[in-house]
């Protein structure tokens, strides 16, 4: 399965369908794009942080969706409407303030429903800091 459309062209449908997602500054980056697969970084700041200096699940589990419907996009082309009908997530470690990368492999692509495997690492870490499954529903054309 081959990219439709080019880390380029992703972000600039992001920053112009979803401005939101960079309100309080621009955290997230797509450093890689590639057959049934993407990656994303996120550059965590305070404000992602809960009591014990760790990275909150909210913020772990906006970065396992963006990064996901990222990788939706990137092999379906720019649908604005695809929307997440199920997310589970796996909290494995405690991350530390750090960058994160979300690593997003496309399970499934259909014609009504995408199914996409996250496992986000921080630094060198061979153990995977959590892990999601996420399904969006993709609306017809």
């Amino acid at each position: 399965m081959q990219p439709v459309m080019t880390l380029d062209e992703i972000h600039d449908f992001l920053d112009r369908e979803f401005p939101q997602i960079h309100m309080d500054g621009r955290v997230l980056e797509i450093t890689d794009v590639r057959p049934a697969g993407l990656t994303m970084r996120f550059d965590p700041a305070d404000r992602h942080l809960r009591p014990g200096a760790t990275i909150s699940g909210p913020a772990m589990f906006m970065l396992a969706d963006v990064a996901a419907y990222a990788a939706i996009l990137a092999h379906v082309g720019p649908v604005a409407l695809a929307v997440t009908t199920s997310l589970n997530i796996n909290f494995l470690r405690k991350p530390k303030l750090a960058p994160l990368f979300c690593d997003c492999r496309v399970l499934k692509l259909g014609k009504r429903l995408a199914v996409i495997d996250t496992v986000v690492t921080q630094g060198k870490a061979e153990e995977p800091v959590c892990q999601a499954t996420a399904t969006y529903s993709i609306p017809p054309r």
